[in-house]
């Protein structure tokens, strides 16, 4: 049955789960918060809060690292109890539908079919489908057509840019830069500049007030410990200062997706001309990005209305709409081969 059925996007800094009997998108906090490396005390966003705060016994940390699994048996226990939480106690059995990035090797992909399996979540199925389509079909394209689509996914940890045409990938490129890279370059800027120490979570604080535009005056408070006295402090950033510090990431990003796009064949480029470059995942909104891209590579770019859910929303048209289902594949083996 669909409603027996849920969507999973892993993602680095917050995992999403489809429930179909709900029709409704969990997002937490892809993290967990372990006490004397074995009791788990906090997961999701509760562990979020301990984050950087936690003594020397407790270590809270993500258990997925650029897009693939990193700590098996954590986030297995996470899994496990999102699932019970989406449940509201006794797990009942249900089909798993599970979003896999293209670009990595087919261990990894073998690793999320072990992660639903081992979990102790009950899932009678278990079904990949490819993260990019996802991302398509969650912007609103129908992505079994043979029109070319270009789609990047600007993640926390990666970037993944992908060329889409008849249901599949035909080009794909994983890179190791998103959210988590700008959050390390206004950390590193604060500390040249003004002699001052503050966490990633300052720093990704930071920079989601300047792009949600909630930093009022174009300004943002932070807190921090002055390396040179050793004493808390506060410290005043503008718009402009933590912009400059964010372009070389974007640089990078741009770069890649012209090398991508050099790789594309023409007729499936001439449609990417047209349709524009379409982009989602929770950075792609910091300001300048799209910009650079349109004003780089001439292409228009398209922003996607929920960048955050648009994977999520993706699995829940596979679950929902049979003839989306056969994007999805088994992936009891070692993985779908890649198609570029």
């Amino acid at each position: 049955m669909i409603s027996n059925s849920f969507g999973i996007d892993l993602g680095t800094n917050n995992i999403k789960i489809y429930n179909a009997a709900t029709d409704k998108i969990l997002v937490q906090k892809n993290m967990i918060a372990v006490e004397n490396r074995k009791n788990m005390i906090a997961y999701g966003d509760s562990a979020y809060e301990m984050y950087e705060k936690s003594p020397a016994n407790i270590r809270v940390s993500s258990p997925v690292n650029s897009g693939v699994i990193a700590e098996i048996h954590n986030m297995e226990l996470l899994m496990k109890s999102f699932i019970s939480q989406e449940y509201r106690g006794r797990i009942g059995s249900a089909d798993y539908f599970i979003a896999i990035p293209t670009d990595i090797t087919e261990v990894e992909k073998r690793a999320f079919y072990d992660l639903i399996k081992d979990s102790g979540i009950r899932a009678k199925k278990i079904m990949g489908v490819e993260k990019s389509v996802a991302d398509g079909l969650g912007m609103g394209i129908d992505v079994k057509n043979s029109q070319g689509v270009l789609v990047v996914d600007v993640g926390y940890d990666t970037t993944e840019i992908s060329i889409l045409s008849l249901g599949g990938t035909v080009l794909s490129k994983l890179i190791k830069i998103g959210g988590h890279l700008f959050d390390s370059a206004i950390v590193g800027a604060v500390r040249r500049e003004y002699n001052l120490v503050i966490g990633q979570k300052t720093a990704e604080a930071v920079r989601i007030a300047f792009c949600d535009g909630s930093a009022g005056g174009g300004t943002a408070v932070i807190y921090g410990r002055d390396i040179v006295t050793g004493l808390p402090v506060e410290r005043t950033l503008n718009h402009d200062f933590v912009t400059r510090n964010l372009e070389e990431g974007f640089r990078i990003i741009v770069d890649n997706v012209r090398q991508i796009l050099e790789r594309t064949p023409p007729e499936l480029s001439a449609d990417i001309y047209r349709n524009g470059l379409f982009m989602t995942g929770g950075a792609c909104q910091e300001e300048g990005l799209a910009t650079g891209i349109e004003d780089q590579l001439h292409l228009a770019v398209n922003l996607a209305e929920s960048p955050v859910n648009s994977v999520a929303l993706g699995l829940s048209q596979v679950i929902r709409k049979s003839n989306y289902r056969s994007l999805a594949y088994p992936i009891e083996g070692l993985g779908k081969p890649s198609r570029g």
